[in-house]
């Protein structure tokens, strides 16, 4: 199955070209598929295709174009799911021979209803970590997700088969899930753009449970203004999510372009625990001050902040993370030990070790977190951050253990319940992306989404391709797309 269609990098442009009659949904999704069908096998982006079903509802985004019916911009685009989010047409199994194949109810989770009710073209289910919190372990029945930049590099992170399959050119975009920064690690280390959004902000029901307090739905894409397009779709209070915020949801594509970008702005950019951690790269910390420079040059002010408790709230996030991931496992691992994974198994036993007390404690911590942060952002609109200490790993060295001992620039942020944004701002000298990440209030999406799309506006690192990815792919090689070049970026 091949196709000379060549494939456009962004929802953007991919909607763009589906309403013009450049390109129709079904050779679009054909091209898609007929590129996971190439690439997967060395990439292990997804877990299961549901390849006919796709085709059927690209067919029905085509008859709906030719009816003048235009349900979003998502209508007719390629997307596909993490492994932890229900869907009615194939099995919710969470990496792991523990769950049940029938989880979910063969239903959709509301998220992905609302991917489908905007004219969405599900791909498929995306490979995950066991339950969100063990490591890939070869050999498995399921698939072992590979860095496309360098597949002896972890592609890092649950949600990592989302990321490999926008950066590859396997999905134009998705969903992931995000608990200590399982949407924003993978993105930073695949090099697209993940958003990890405000506790409640996107409906958890239909989604296997990690922390109860902490899981978040979120968009993964190769660009700010796509992932706000996804936000758009899946945003907004479900009955049925007891966590779900009441809040109405923003216009996030539409506030993403307006403003006059960051003009006036007052981006904080953290030394303490942040950029002045010895154990932080200087490839990921010049890449940050590269970014806070550009967003200057934008018109932003750049001012230096200090953000307390750090180091705390991301120990917090930890001990809630283990200990509410334990409650949802007790009784599974006591009676199905050997049906985890054994990183799945070790870490979630660690957990047994925390007592109740040191739970409330993490919640006292969460609380004084959040209120000495309403400090901060009262004197700027976001902050800007390192996503990690250092560009991916090799997979021989990834230790989920250990790593939960190190500083982290991801989990604190679940810790207070605030969105925040991981996008690539450059390459190691490896060749391997490297990531920022920006911050922001509580149900700050827009202004999140703001920043980080008149920065890919000024630059072109989110276009860039993996080599081994290139073949059939529009602007390949940091080439702008379209809106970038619009734009008249430098």
């Amino acid at each position: 199955m091949t196709s000379p269609l060549t494939l456009p990098l962004t929802i953007e442009d991919a909607a763009e070209a589906l309403r013009s009659g450049a390109v129709t949904s079904e050779a679009l999704t054909r091209t898609v598929l007929d590129r996971i069908a190439r690439l997967d096998g060395a990439l292990g982006a997804y877990v299961a295709v549901t390849a006919d079903e796709a085709l059927a509802a690209a067919a029905d985004a085509d008859a709906d174009f030719a009816r003048g019916i235009d349900r979003s911009p998502l209508q007719g685009v390629p997307l596909v799911v993490k492994d932890l989010i229900a869907t009615r047409d194939a099995p919710t199994r969470a990496n792991s021979e523990v769950l049940a194949p029938g989880w979910g109810g063969g239903a959709d989770a509301p998220a992905v209803a609302r991917l489908r009710a905007a004219g969405g073209v599900l791909l498929g289910k995306s490979t995950t970590n066991e339950f969100a919190c063990g490591l890939p372990e070869p050999p498995s029945r399921f698939p072992f997700p590979r860095n496309p930049w360098n597949p002896e590099h972890t592609a890092m992170g649950s949600s990592s088969g989302t990321a490999i399959a926008v950066s590859a050119g396997l999905a134009l975009g998705g969903l992931g899930t995000d608990t200590g920064g399982s949407v924003r690690g993978p993105s930073g280390a695949n090099g697209c753009t993940g958003l990890k959004v405000t506790f409640g902000r996107v409906p958890k029901s239909g989604v296997v449970p990690c922390a109860f307090t902490l899981d978040t739905v979120g968009p993964m894409a190769r660009s700010a203004y796509d992932c706000a397009l996804i936000l758009d779709a899946v945003a907004g209070h479900d009955p049925g999510d007891p966590h779900s915020s009441p809040l109405p949801a923003d216009r996030y594509a539409d506030g993403a372009r307006v403003g006059g970008g960051v003009e006036g702005l007052r981006i904080g950019v953290p030394t303490g625990y942040f950029l002045d951690s010895p154990l932080l790269d200087g490839e990921v910390r010049g890449g940050v001050l590269r970014a806070a420079d550009e967003l200057a040059r934008a018109g932003a002010t750049i001012t230096d902040v200090a953000v307390p408790y750090a180091q705390e709230a991301n120990d917090a996030n930890n001990v809630t993370f283990l200990c509410e991931c334990f409650a949802y496992h007790r009784s599974d691992l006591v009676h199905r030990w050997d049906d985890y994974g054994r990183t799945t198994r070790e870490l979630l036993a660690r957990a047994a070790f925390f007592t109740g007390a040191d739970y409330v404690q993490a919640q006292r911590v969460r609380a004084l977190f959040r209120r000495a942060l309403a400090d901060v952002f009262a004197e700027v609109d976001v902050l800007l951050t390192p996503v990690a200490l250092t560009p991916p790993a090799p997979v021989a060295t990834a230790d989920f253990a250990a790593a939960l001992l190190r500083p982290g620039f991801q989990a604190l942020w679940n810790a207070a319940g605030l969105p925040a944004a991981a996008m690539p701002c450059g390459s190691a000298a490896s060749g391997l992306p490297l990531s920022v990440q920006v911050v922001g209030r509580p149900f700050g999406e827009g202004t999140v989404l703001r920043v980080a799309d008149t920065y890919q506006r000024h630059t072109d690192f989110h276009l860039r391709v993996p080599p081994a990815a290139r073949d059939g792919v529009a602007h390949p090689g940091g080439e702008r797309s379209s809106h970038t070049a619009r734009e008249g970026a430098g």
